[in-house]
């Protein structure tokens, strides 16, 4: 048996919320967590709609029933079969968004955040570290860089990012080890970033998303 890879066209989308023009100053491109939807996620991020963001939330590739007998539909950065042809995939097609969107505001002119939500924040990570994508900071909620993350080739973009973690205090997906098993990894590879914390779970919060408008 003899496995094999063709390259085809496919149709991908992304959800928006705010005009982008004159007035926009900043371009977050938020990517969601595991068995979510693009605009689903985008709501959470109402609180930062004030005429001066465009807020870009592109969809994972791969749509599935998270629940067969509702059949409520749900989205995924990748699973772990054919792994590394998956990651190529989405880099890509980040790659193309980020392209898309910057076809109609000058990037010159605004800053841009890349936040990724839990498995969206993997995705996030390893966007900024090996596409064509440039990002004045990259917020990394409820995940910690990927442990098979090449730090060493990834190191100058993560510097440059302005990296942030937030983590909640009782998020069952983030563990004290993994946050200091990160702390050495970016510490040896010289990697400035800063963590925040805040009282809750795996969730976003409306007034750390504020804090970080607000920098």
């Amino acid at each position: 048996m003899q496995e094999h890879h063709v390259h085809v066209p496919r149709t991908a989308r992304y959800f928006t919320l705010g005009a982008g023009g004159a007035d926009t100053r900043e371009v977050w491109f938020v990517s969601h967590g595991y068995g979510r939807l693009a605009h689903e996620f985008l709501r959470e991020f109402h609180v930062l709609d004030d005429g001066t963001r465009l807020l870009v939330a592109p969809e994972g590739l791969s749509r599935f029933y998270t629940d067969h007998p509702r059949q409520v539909v749900g989205a995924s950065w990748m699973t772990r079969e054919d792994r590394l042809a998956e990651i190529t995939d989405y880099v890509k097609y980040l790659d193309t968004v980020y392209e898309h969107v910057f076809r109609s505001v000058p990037r010159s002119s605004v800053t841009v955040l890349v936040l990724g939500f839990s498995q969206g924040a993997a995705a996030a990570a390893r966007w900024i570290s090996l596409g064509r994508a440039v990002a004045d900071r990259l917020v990394l909620w409820g995940e910690v860089p990927p442990a098979d993350l090449d730090l060493e080739f990834a190191w100058a973009k993560l510097r440059d990012a302005r990296l942030t973690i937030v983590v909640g205090s009782e998020d069952q997906y983030v563990d004290t080890s993994q946050l200091l098993k990160m702390e050495a990894r970016l510490l040896e590879h010289e990697i400035p970033y800063e963590t925040i914390m805040f009282d809750g779970g795996h969730r976003l919060d409306g007034s750390v998303l504020q804090s970080l408008a607000s920098v």
